[in-house]
């Protein structure tokens, strides 16, 4: 278990009190109590780094099917006090996923699996 930095706090509705690499995806505990999991290949597929989507059209760049079925998140930096960036096992590491992101993909998308809140 990683434990985060209690000092994270701006304009932002909730942020990460714990991040976890699970058998099923990311786990994040949302200081607002919710946890949420995001499947890996899921995570992953919504990289919307400039090698994954292009800057000016938002045209996705990234090869779906070249994302391996089995990808995982071998390890998470925290970025500033705003966003966790992904060490994948598919070699890419250059997506940030600011919490803001994180947390519209957790109430729009049936794919993220939240307890608690």
């Amino acid at each position: 278990m990683s434990p985060m930095n209690s000092e994270y706090s701006g304009n932002i509705k909730s942020v990460p009190t714990q991040v976890d690499m699970t058998g099923i995806g990311v786990q994040i505990a949302w200081d607002d109590g919710q946890t949420c999991t995001y499947p890996y290949r899921y995570l992953r597929l919504q990289c919307a780094c400039a090698a994954c989507v292009e800057e000016m059209t938002g045209r996705p760049l990234l090869n779906v099917s070249a994302v391996p079925e089995d990808i995982i998140a071998a390890d998470h930096l925290v970025v500033g006090k705003y966003a966790l960036q992904f060490l994948w096992t598919d070699g890419h590491d250059s997506g940030i996923y600011p919490y803001e992101m994180l947390l519209r993909l957790a109430e729009n998308d049936d794919a993220v699996i939240c307890e608690g809140g």
